[in-house]
């Protein structure tokens, strides 16, 4: 069999699937987020609304943002020069892992070119800083905390989603002695709900084990300066690495974590991920600082976030839909079907010009596949009614099932 026999295979499999991914090439327009153009496979154009952006709280578009990104290429240039150890590190570099450290109230914070990056980088460098660490994961953590664990080389542990009983029994289980670290999530980002968190530091301390927690789908958008959960309920303190993202609620770009001194400077030192990755353009580390630091004061548009995922909430469930709702700012509605979900979603694109991205397996559970909404403030009542005649007018048509999905 030649090579090009066997590409063709692999994608094939995932056309009879249903779940082949297509990019749909949209133009942002600054100040008009979230609409946009959808440039056509033909060439022709549509506007379009855009529903499933991760850019949470339209910051991508801010006026701070966006000022303090073009200071940063006027003064400096584009790119960085490096990887942070070899001239990559720039005062914007430093100034914004002071804001993210400040933001955590930690000691420190390390900055990545991603949040999957960093997740990688820094738990797959744990085990060479504790010989003999036992990772303990939740089995829907993110793709790149799996990764993380995965490479390590060291044992790892697998405990049912947010079920702390069941994460008692492995961590009773093995030696008292062992180094241990639990790994999290805050908001689980497909079905929007929320880890036990303070349950599980318990645990923690009645195990002496490390805890890791994921806040990309939290930071900037919870607790009372965008914390995220942690911070919203007290616990920031109890965690030794929070994990969080720019490139959503701050709408810029980049990954970190936060921790103490000794352990930004542990992974630091030895994740390859850090080590040899080229640092991020100044004039992204500097728009992003200043979407930390106006996010920590504008407790307003995080009001108004909660405020419309609510209203599309309601508005979905008086239609009968099946959504799932954990109280978070995530819009889940259960298609169920991999061909059914694209073609929902290519309907609402061609014929109403609302864009949402089809969600299917391996990113979800097979059977649970899934349209993901992601309301932001700027989703008003006009994009919010539109929106909820056109999936009432398509679900009717594609007869599908309207009964409530228990969440």
């Amino acid at each position: 069999m030649t090579y090009e026999a066997q590409l063709d295979q692999a994608i094939g499999r995932l056309h009879e699937e249903g779940r082949y991914r297509t990019f749909i090439d949209i133009v942002r327009h600054k100040g008009q987020f979230p609409h946009a153009t959808w440039r056509r496979p033909d060439g022709s154009e549509q506007p379009v609304t855009v529903w499933c952006g991760n850019d949470y709280l339209g910051m991508g578009q801010h006026p701070v943002v966006l000022e303090a990104m073009h200071d940063a290429i006027d003064t400096v240039g584009a790119g960085s020069g490096g990887t942070r150890n070899i001239s990559g590190t720039t005062l914007y570099h430093k100034a914004l892992e002071a804001e993210l450290a400040d933001l955590h109230g930690k000691e420190s914070a390390l900055l990545f070119t991603s949040a999957y990056i960093a997740n990688d980088a820094t738990l797959s460098t744990l085990p060479k800083l504790f010989p003999g660490l036992i990772i303990y994961s939740d089995e829907l953590n993110h793709a790149s905390m799996i990764e993380g664990v995965r490479r390590n080389g060291g044992a790892k542990r697998v405990f049912r989603h947010n079920d702390v009983e069941h994460l008692r029994e492995l961590l009773q289980a093995d030696d008292p002695a062992a180094p241990k670290l639990i790994a999290f999530e805050s908001v689980y980002s497909m079905d929007g709900d929320f880890g036990p968190i303070e349950a599980i530091c318990d645990l923690a301390d009645e195990f002496n084990a490390l805890t890791y927690i994921d806040e990309v789908h939290a930071v900037g958008m919870y607790g009372p300066r965008g914390g995220g959960v942690t911070e919203r309920d007290r616990l920031a303190h109890r965690i030794d690495i929070i994990n969080g993202t720019l490139a959503k609620a701050y709408g810029v770009m980049g990954g970190y974590i936060a921790a103490s001194d000794k352990m930004c400077d542990a992974i630091r030192s030895y994740a390859p991920g850090f080590i040899f990755t080229t640092s991020l353009p100044p004039a992204v580390a500097a728009g992003a600082a200043a979407s930390v630091k106006h996010l920590k004061s504008d407790q307003a548009l995080r009001d108004q976030h909660q405020t419309q995922a609510k209203i599309l909430k309601t508005r979905l469930k008086g239609l009968g839909m099946p959504l799932i709702d954990h109280g978070s700012h995530i819009v889940p509605v259960i298609v169920g079907n991999p061909v059914h979900t694209k073609m929902l979603s290519d309907m609402l694109l061609d014929d109403h010009g609302i864009y949402v991205q089809p969600i299917n397996f391996p990113t979800v559970p097979r059977g649970t596949e899934r349209l993901r909404f992601t309301p932001s403030p700027v989703h008003g009542p006009d994009e919010i009614d539109k929106l909820v005649k056109a999936m009432d007018s398509l679900w009717s048509h594609c007869a599908l099932n309207r009964q409530e999905l228990a969440g």
